[in-house]
């Protein structure tokens, strides 16, 4: 789930209080590229009494897409993860004016300072936040409209970005005692043969675990992963993807459920006394 800190509209301790609420047994902040959320969501879940894990979710360019590589449970406080994702972080405002730019140059308004400010951390501006800027504006209507119309690859205000390889983002997580997770692969356009070699490489890395039920995927794509988790012998995870209760799909703890047969990854974290 995200907070305010990268794409999220509630703050970290909001986004505890609405997990307790819909009965959460743990929870996991995952903002984008950043690690600034957890510390203010650890000392709500501790206040309210709810098993907390570190986590974030690493943007990754991979055979000319971007994905996305969660990490689960890792020492926050190791400097390698946290060096690398601040330089990540540097170049987000950069590519967040040429974007603007390009949007201007193809007859849309400036949205650049309506778009940082929906950024409740200015250095993790963002597509999602010019999205939420173009709706207020009225150029459309809701959010996967500016999606569809003009912020995903071949429309006038994408703008590619080298992100982390898939390599260097296991190599962080790994470093700090994490556990890499492939995150939503059913929203990767991928060939069959770009999807294998995706899998074995982050096998290959160490990988494994994949999401299979999340806010992100449909009924097919749960089955779908929940098959490829047994075959391959990974474990699987399940979030909600939450980012906004006007914008989500799924509420905070509202995941589908793991289908049976799959071994969940928090199985291993037998210290923290979860209920099944």
């Amino acid at each position: 789930m995200h907070s305010s800190a990268s794409d999220g509209t509630l703050s970290p301790a909001e986004l505890v209080a609405r997990g307790k609420a819909n009965g959460l047994q743990l929870m996991a902040l995952t903002d984008h590229d950043t690690l600034d959320g957890l510390a203010e969501a650890e000392e709500a879940a501790r206040d309210c009494g709810l098993p907390f894990i570190n986590g974030v979710e690493i943007s990754v360019s991979w055979g000319g897409i971007t994905l996305h590589l969660v990490g689960l449970r890792f020492d926050r406080s190791r400097a390698l993860i946290s060096n690398a994702l601040d330089e990540m972080q540097r170049s987000r405002t950069e590519r967040a004016h040429r974007m603007d730019a390009q949007m201007v140059a193809h007859g849309l308004p400036s949205v650049f300072d309506e778009a940082l400010s929906y950024a409740g951390n200015p250095k993790l501006i963002g597509r999602t936040h010019f999205a939420r800027a173009l709706v207020a504006r009225g150029v459309c209507a809701h959010m996967q409209e500016v999606f569809d119309r003009f912020i995903t690859p071949g429309k006038p205000g994408y703008v590619s970005h080298d992100w982390a390889s898939l390599s260097d983002a296991m190599g962080w997580i790994r470093d700090a005692g994490g556990e890499p997770v492939m995150a939503h692969p059913g929203r990767y356009k991928l060939n069959a043969t770009a999807h294998w070699a995706l899998m074995q490489e982050f096998m290959t890395l160490g990988g494994r675990t994949v999401e299979v039920s999340t806010g992100s995927h449909n009924q097919d794509d749960t089955r779908r992963y929940q098959r490829l988790s047994v075959d391959l012998g990974l474990m699987a995870s399940r979030g909600s993807d939450f980012h906004s209760p006007t914008e989500s799909r799924c509420d905070v703890g509202r995941a589908p459920p793991l289908p049976d047969g799959t071994a969940p990854v928090w199985s291993e974290w037998t210290d923290l006394a979860l209920l099944d």
